[in-house]
């Protein structure tokens, strides 16, 4: 018992300050578009095709175990946007690691 509650300690903060993705749709906006967005809702699960990708702004947002990147998506006219903002797991973090 007091090992649960010493994960729900743990947890309860980091379950406090989780902010909600809103999912667009790359296709249905321009470059431009989709960095507002991304700007004004702070978490944003972009779809592109079958998957997508998670976008924070700022990148300093990005959840335990992620890292800063760049990323490239298609948008409605069918032109390349780079968007500065992607979040992407990073299996060098001390928190992806397995212990042995």
């Amino acid at each position: 018992m007091k090992n649960v509650a010493m994960v729900v300690a743990l947890l309860f903060p980091s379950a406090a300050l989780a902010v909600e993705a809103v999912e667009v749709n790359a296709r249905d906006h321009s470059c431009a578009e989709l960095a507002q967005i991304i700007r004004k809702d702070k978490a944003v699960f972009v779809r592109m095709g079958i998957g997508g990708r998670s976008f924070r702004y700022p990148p300093a947002r990005c959840n335990l175990g992620d890292k800063y990147d760049t990323a490239t998506v298609r948008d409605a006219n069918g032109k390349m946007c780079r968007l500065d903002y992607e979040c992407v797991y990073d299996p060098q973090s001390f928190y992806n690691r397995i212990p042995k």
